[in-house]
């Protein structure tokens, strides 16, 4: 088995694809018409597919929301990649919901949310300690 697509929803595919772009991801030119789009794909990573609430709606029948907690994790090459990361997503005025700290286990880690209130975790591995 392998993971191959995580899935948000939308109430504004070009502000959630703005958020998306300040971590990394990379979309195609959509038409405002658009109700899915995906990320366009890195080598090795799952695909990130965003679906409007409306077509989420429709194909369910009840309306999408968001847990609580994060439903998937972005591991970054250093630590302060996941600290300007953190940053660029504040400064963008999107939501830092755990500014970045050395966890316990050994990871750099912050936790931030998109714009519709999905949870995503940065980490990076702390280099060891001399």
């Amino acid at each position: 088995m392998q993971l191959n697509a995580v899935s948000v929803t939308s109430s504004n595919l070009k502000q959630s694809t703005q958020f998306y772009i300040l971590l990394g991801f990379e979309f195609p030119d959509f038409a405002d018409d658009t109700q899915h789009i995906e990320a366009i794909p890195k080598t090795g990573s799952a695909r990130l597919m965003i679906d409007t609430k409306e077509l989420i709606t429709k194909l369910l029948g009840d309306i999408p929301q968001p847990s609580n907690h994060a439903g998937f994790a972005l591991e970054y090459d250093t630590p302060q990649e996941v600290d300007t990361i953190a940053a660029n997503i504040q400064a963008a005025g999107f939501t830092i919901v755990k500014t970045p700290w050395d966890a316990f286990w050994g990871q750099r880690y912050a936790v931030v949310k998109d714009p519709d209130g999905y949870l995503i975790d940065l980490y990076a591995t702390l280099p060891p300690q001399s």
